[in-house]
């Protein structure tokens, strides 16, 4: 298989950051999923500097031959080791291929650091969701100018990404809500890492929509992230819960507050989003679909990751 078209993406994208402030921010280099690269729909590749990331999620012939390649070529941007991650074999085992393993890889993030784990098939930091992060550390830094004391709810938390930015914006308070207790260590240890303080953050082990009441007299909230996965077995699909999560949340949220609400579904428009919205409840408006990150190229805008500005007004 010829790889040269993926290897001047990544050329051109190594290039493009050489001369920046933040050349070691860790970015996407190459996106196949958005089926912007015909004969590549399966391929990506990412930089956590020096780490480089190759996840095939589906087999390839010359995978051997691509890692070979894409080592030749990022060695002289200061990689130290080249991973590859098989999605399509049992538990998606990543594997050092080149260079030597890093032993302690991170996401960078400006000043911000995030450690990684190459054992496991989501490493800790979704690259797709950057300007998300960015929309919350521009809302989070006006609400501080302005001298507000101001709370911040976190749904589906994860790794606790955007408590760390708000945090280290100026967020004074945040909660940060989901239901697996080891990633919310994880989130703790990210703010640890980055040195910064933990007063008023909290980390709390809840269902976000079947245990609402167990946390919804901790607002009001002024702002509010909801980034749920599309499906997890159990506890969230979107098609039968975001809508009544989105009924709900409400009854927690300030009489005017701002919320990011993500959905990071294909098979779901951005026209379906919006009517979800709109009818969980009168007070939400659609301010703007925020754009998408530029490493994620994708030639159907409705299948891309979806990220809406939504403006709560209390109506009654």
């Amino acid at each position: 298989m010829n790889w040269e078209p993926l290897l001047q993406e990544v050329r051109s994208k190594l290039e493009q950051s050489r001369p920046t402030e933040n050349a070691l921010d860790s970015r996407r280099l190459f996106h196949g999923r958005g089926n912007s690269y015909p004969g590549f729909e399966r391929v990506c590749v990412d930089g956590y500097h020096p780490a480089i990331l190759v996840t095939l999620f589906e087999a390839y012939e010359g995978e051997d031959v691509l890692a070979q390649q894409l080592w030749a070529l990022v060695q002289p941007f200061g990689y130290s080791g080249l991973a590859v991650q098989r999605r399509y074999q049992p538990r998606a085992p990543i594997q050092w291929e080149w260079g030597e393993p890093v032993e302690a890889p991170l996401a960078r993030r400006g000043p911000l650091k995030f450690p990684l784990t190459f054992e496991r098939q989501n490493v800790g930091f979704f690259l797709d969701i950057e300007p998300g992060r960015a929309w919350l550390e521009r809302q989070v830094r006006a609400l501080v100018e302005q001298g507000e004391d101001f709370k911040l709810l976190n749904l589906f938390a994860f790794t606790c990404a955007f408590s760390v930015v708000a945090r280290a914006a100026g967020a004074p308070e945040v909660l940060n809500i989901d239901l697996n207790k080891g990633v919310l260590k994880r989130g703790q240890a990210n703010h640890q890492y980055n040195r910064l303080p933990l007063k008023a953050i909290r980390f709390v082990a809840r269902d976000a929509l079947r245990d609402f009441k167990r946390y919804d007299r901790s607002g009001p909230f002024r702002l509010a992230v909801v980034d749920p996965p599309t499906r997890q077995r159990g506890a969230f699909e979107v098609e039968s819960n975001y809508a009544k999560l989105l009924e709900k949340l409400p009854a927690c949220l300030a009489d005017e507050a701002d919320l990011l609400l993500v959905l990071n579904s294909p098979a779901h428009s951005e026209a379906y989003f919006r009517e979800l919205i709109s009818a969980a409840d009168p007070g939400y408006s659609v301010v703007e679909r925020l754009p998408q990150n530029p490493d994620f190229p994708d030639s159907d805008p409705d299948a891309a990751l979806k990220m809406l500005h939504v403006r709560f007004t209390r109506t009654v």
